[in-house]
């Protein structure tokens, strides 16, 4: 079956056709690197690691590039209110990033292009802009003329005549307010670099057509971000690098947002929850979960009811996967994963309906475990852990197994030691058949959240 997706552009769900036959080109807006990411900005990076995942599994040969915004006006102001450099503060937050993608077992990019490296590939840019007349410059800046291009805001569909477009201090010289800035004149104190045009620093969207351009040629298949990059920025974009010749992305795809009370999560409204912070209370592969299996397309409220239900719901899967290899060793996963999920997927990341079938092959092994069927255990273990491998969440996998947050790591020897001889306790409780004192126990283990099951080689306990 061809892979099908929602083409932002069109408003349609599109069949796939790679550029190249057996390649796919992916150019994913990455980190402005203002600050340390909060749990929406890891969601983009965990939805686009799917889908290069899923055309990898197709047998695709997936290049991926994820750009870094180092440079901007919040950088620029976050540098001077904490009295450091702006690269440092950059850097920092960029380390951030990385320790986060890696922590939810995102895929590293192919290329992850900084801004501030390709100065050169912009300024390239500008002045083949400026030759064919959509560019201009006044008072040091460098302006995109808009109605140089009449294509101009074919991606979010708005009408020029009421058009608003975000505008910033210094960006003088306008000859027109709808006009936007792919270069700004240097400010006292600020960062520049020299162009022709005088000394100055990128605006905001000139970087990803000159680093698509570098890194994927005239022409790549995908480009993708979240749904508030559409406008201003995707639409920048495409008229920097069409109007600059190139045939740019054939396919844009949007991931929705994480909110909070209804709002997008964002540092300037207040409502952020950072990974980090994240990390110390939940497991990294629960936290992949929680924000890479709901539909790229829709919202995730964020709610602390939510989490919980996406543990309960991983520790489902995740204690088929003990429990069988238990019971038949450890089996590789499938090379394919089954029909059904294989079309959920292919119909526009369908990772709800894929997962659907997942919980549906977990209770199909369940129930021959129960009745002591080890070659049906074995044949859904294998398809279980192929279908989570596409997802980046099979626990058996060594990315995963024996991962977790570093306290994690650090007590569940611990942990398990103390559970064990509580455990004993109540195994000798029941050898002298005080079954009062066991079942005492037993529920003080369940009302601490902890689940005990009896199996024939001994209790075993997981987090209920």
């Amino acid at each position: 079956m061809t892979i099908r997706l929602y083409d932002t552009a069109t408003r349609q769900i599109r069949d796939f056709t790679p550029l190249v036959p057996g390649r796919v080109s992916i150019y994913l807006c990455g980190a402005t690197v203002q600050a340390a990411p909060h749990i929406g900005h890891i969601r983009s990076g965990l939805n686009f690691d799917i889908m290069r995942r899923w055309f990898t599994h197709r047998g695709y040969d997936v290049t991926f590039v994820r750009n870094i915004t180092d440079i901007d006006d919040k950088i620029i102001t976050k540098s001077a209110a904490q009295h450091r450099p702006w690269w440092s503060l950059g850097y920092e937050n960029e380390t951030a990033f990385n320790a986060a993608y890696d922590a939810l077992g995102c895929l590293r990019p192919t290329y992850e292009p900084r801004a501030t490296g390709h100065i050169p590939e912009m300024i390239e840019m500008m002045h083949g802009l400026i030759q064919r007349g959509n560019a201009y410059a006044a008072d040091g800046n460098v302006y995109f003329d808009v109605r140089s291009f009449p294509p101009y805001l074919q991606l979010s569909h708005q009408e020029l005549d009421h058009l608003r477009q975000p505008s910033a201090d210094g960006e003088t010289g306008k000859r027109d307010p709808r006009d936007f800035a792919m270069w700004k004149a240097a400010k006292e104190g600020e960062p520049s670099w020299d162009t022709p045009w005088g000394r100055g620093r990128p605006g905001w969207h000139l970087e990803c057509s000159a680093m698509a351009h570098k890194y994927l040629g005239t022409a790549f298949d995908i480009h993708g971000g979240g749904l508030d990059l559409i406008f201003p920025h995707h639409e920048n974009e495409i008229a920097q690098a069409q109007a600059y010749g190139d045939d740019f992305a054939r396919y844009w795809t949007h991931n929705a947002w994480v909110t909070m009370s209804g709002e997008k999560m964002a540092k300037s409204l207040g409502n952020s929850v950072l990974l980090t912070e994240m990390l110390t209370r939940w497991r990294p592969i629960v936290l992949r979960y929680y924000l890479g299996t709901p539909h790229y397309r829709s919202m995730i409220e964020y709610s602390e009811e939510a989490l919980h239900d996406a543990e309960s719901a991983f520790a489902r899967i995740e204690g088929f996967l003990h429990r069988a290899v238990e019971k038949t060793g450890l089996v590789e996963p499938a090379d394919e994963v089954p029909p059904a999920f294989a079309e959920a997927m292919d119909d526009d990341l369908g990772v709800p309906q894929a997962l659907a079938l997942v919980h549906t092959t977990v209770r199909q092994g369940n129930s021959a475990l129960t009745t002591d069927d080890k070659e049906t255990a074995a044949a859904r273990l294998a398809e279980v852990r192929a279908m989570l491998a596409v997802l980046g969440l099979d626990p058996l996998d060594e990315r995963w197994s024996g991962a977790g947050t570093d306290r994690g790591e650090d007590l569940h020897g611990v942990v398990d030691s103390l559970i064990r001889l509580v455990l004993e306790q109540r195994q000798a409780a029941r050898t002298r058949k005080d079954y009062a004192t066991a079942d005492a126990i037993r529920d003080q283990l369940q009302q601490s959240g902890l689940a005990i099951e009896d199996t024939p080689s001994g209790p075993r306990w997981s987090v209920g």
